[in-house]
């Protein structure tokens, strides 16, 4: 990263902000890498690989490394493998025009976030060890993507019913008490009840709709669910495309019907939490595995 100068970074990092302006719901971190090469072209350097590592193309790495002050500053939130503005980022988007400006601020709130962490963790002055950081950073945060991905595509793949199974197990891991699930066929709405006792009695009924779709759900699909929840009903709705922001609008301004929308993202980090508890039968749907990496500090 010796050769790259700030307002170098600036300009990558202020053209991944100009891809990401218009998807307020965020985009596919390789669409944004892809887009990159029209928005801000890289220059002859930055096209060539890496000596170490012939590969690896320098462009996508520096793009990667451009957006970390970024992150750190609250202005981009990356998960995994989505890349999206915040509120913050869209204002200092506006707000800093130069490249240099915008690079400059955010590594001020980088900074202001760096002193406010542990005061055990190594100096960042060293800059043999700045750059292990950062080159850890970013393999680790392209492996989360790789292996997100990979989870992403074998749950589109899942036959729907076996998705039904995998929220029911989720639930049970949970400690809830699924007394029913839908066979296949039709199921009026509702694909699964779970109650927070063994025989129902307690505490709300959970009625719960699975959705395994690519379309992110409309709100007038959210409302045909509020008509099939009773005022005395929690209703839970699993969608792995996601859900518009009209239907989450509605959802969060709803006052009769309790009702929480769950998208993919949502319902695998719920997966991960609870996977201790969940049985067995169950975990063997979507079974995980741990890796360690090397998290060096930032």
């Amino acid at each position: 990263m010796a050769q790259v100068t700030r307002k170098r970074v600036g300009e990558l990092a202020r053209g991944v902000f100009t891809v990401l302006i218009p998807h307020s719901e965020g985009l596919a971190a390789k669409a944004v890498l892809e887009r990159m090469w029209t928005v801000v072209p890289p220059t002859d350097f930055e096209r060539q690989n890496y000596p170490a590592n012939p590969e690896v193309r320098r462009y996508e790495k520096m793009v990667r490394f451009a957006t970390i002050s970024s992150v750190k500053a609250g202005w981009l939130s990356k998960n995994k493998g989505l890349w999206s503005l915040t509120e913050e980022g869209r204002g200092a988007y506006s707000k800093f025009g130069d490249p240099y400006e915008f690079i400059r601020e955010a590594g001020r709130l980088y900074k202001q976030w760096k002193d406010q962490q542990p005061a055990e963790e190594p100096e960042a002055e060293d800059e043999e060890f700045a750059t292990e950081a950062v080159d850890a950073a970013m393999t680790l945060e392209e492996a989360e993507e790789s292996a997100w991905s990979e989870i992403e595509t074998y749950l589109a793949e899942m036959n729907p019913y076996d998705f039904q199974q995998l929220v029911a197990g989720l639930l049970r891991g949970m400690g809830y008490h699924v007394s029913w699930v839908s066979p296949p066929g039709p199921d009026r709405g509702i694909d699964v009840i779970a109650h927070s006792d063994p025989l129902g009695i307690t505490g709300p009924r959970i009625k719960v709709q699975v959705k395994r779709t690519a379309e992110r759900i409309p709100s007038r699909d959210v409302r045909s669910f509020f008509a099939v929840i009773a005022d005395v009903d929690v209703g839970l709705f699993v969608a792995t495309g996601g859900f518009t922001k009209d239907a989450e609008d509605e959802t969060r301004t709803q006052e009769r019907r309790r009702v929480m929308l769950l998208d993919l993202r949502r319902f695998f980090d719920l997966w991960v939490e609870h996977y201790a508890r969940i049985p067995e039968q169950y975990r063997r749907l979507l079974p995980l595995k741990p890796v360690q990496f090397l998290a060096l500090t930032q």
